[in-house]
Formats: C-alpha cells, structure tokens, sequence
C-alpha cells in the first residue's frame, strides 16, 4: 500500500477533548483498512492567517501530522468524513514521497572545474559532437564577404 501524511488542524480544546478527536479520526482510517504508521504533536500555534471553518474564524490551532498506509479508493471517504467533523479547521492528505539517498560529494565539489568527474563528462560529450569546419570551397585565395 502506498504511504499518505494527514496534516491536522484541530481547533483549541483540552486536553481531553483533544484526545478523543484524535482518536475518532484514526478510528476513521481504521474503519476504512488503514493502517497508522506514526502520530506526530506539531504544537499549538498561530494560523499564518486567519481561517473559518463551520461558521468560526480561528486564529490558532493544534497541529498535527498521521502518516498512515490506507487503500487509494477509500482516500476521498476518509476526506469527506473529516470534512464533516466540527473539531478539525483544517485537513490535507499528501502522498508521502519516498526519500532519495544522496550521496556527499564535497570534496569532489571543492576542486576546480577542469578536474570534476562531471566537468570531464561535458567535455568528452562535447569533443563526441565537434562537427568538421566549414570549407569555402570558392576557389578564390580569400574570403570574400567580411569575417
């Protein structure tokens, strides 16, 4: 299964108010063959802007982030579910893009040009498409146009 991230954000309530919304919306991914890999607490912060959501204006919310495995057909089920719920201001679902290893190449990147691997590669590409000169072919000793 493919690996989504579900950005949350709940509006302020308790603690325990808090924990109970939490739960209903993995119980929801849970009821539709889910998976929850992680649960991360962002904090609570201030929106970047003001935002209404079921006929409230909030300016600060909770924020959290679920990464969780679910079945892609049930995505707009379980968008449509938190829509309804009055406790989230906001939600997002993002497929989760799988991390690329990046190889350090500093001290490759710290010599001069005509010395870099990459450098040396353009240059072999480019000697590969040198095309012959052109040849006037005019029989005359000079060109006669101006160079």
């Amino acid at each position: 299964m493919v690996i989504y991230e579900l950005c949350l954000l709940f509006r302020i309530m308790p603690k325990k108010e808090l924990t109970t919304s939490l739960k209903r919306t993995a119980n929801t991914i849970f009821e539709k063959g889910g998976v929850i890999r992680k649960i991360e607490n962002l904090g609570t912060r201030d929106m970047p802007h003001k935002q209404s959501a079921h006929g409230v204006v909030y300016k600060q919310a909770s924020y959290f982030m679920i990464e969780f495995n679910a079945p892609p057909k049930d995505l707009a089920d379980i968008d449509e579910q938190y829509s309804r719920d009055i406790d989230i201001i906001r939600r997002r679902i993002y497929k989760k893009q799988k991390e690329e290893s990046i190889e350090c190449t500093l001290h490759e990147e710290m010599l001069p040009p005509l010395y870099r691997k990459s450098v040396q590669e353009l240059v072999q590409q480019a000697r590969k498409l040198d095309k012959p000169k052109f040849k006037y072919n005019s029989g005359l000793d000079y060109y006669p146009f101006q160079k």
